[in-house]
């Protein structure tokens, strides 16, 4: 069993920053490889970033590359979101999410959730 508490959002205006925190209980954060999704209001959710298990690998959605930025600190228990040049568009609830298996960009391969917060971006 995971549990996953997201952290770290806000509103901030386009073109600012902000670095999301994901903390999760249990000693086996080590062994999941991590995600963040976010859902804006009238949409589904949709992939942002993964990292695996050991943070070698890191995957983004075409829409993020460049600006957001994935990592983990195995000891902290933690996965990281740094999101730079925020746009208007990335407004949304933004949620980490832990799997077994490989970095995937889709939901419903990921077996825990976190409650999300909120990211607002103004123009």
């Amino acid at each position: 069993q995971v549990q996953l508490v997201e952290s770290g959002g806000g509103l901030v205006q386009a073109g600012g920053s902000l670095r999301l925190s994901c903390a999760a209980s249990g000693r086996t954060f080590r062994s999941y490889s991590m995600g963040w999704f976010r859902q804006a209001p009238g949409k589904e959710r949709e992939f942002v970033a993964a990292i695996s298990w050991n943070g070698g690998s890191t995957y983004y959605a075409s829409s993020v590359k460049g600006r957001f930025t994935i990592s983990r600190d195995n000891a902290k228990n933690t996965v990281y979101l740094q999101m730079n040049s925020l746009k208007p568009g990335d407004t949304a609830v933004y949620y980490c999410a832990a799997t077994l298996g490989s970095g995937s960009s889709r939901p419903l391969d990921y077996d825990y959730w976190g409650q999300g917060t909120q990211v607002t971006v103004s123009s």
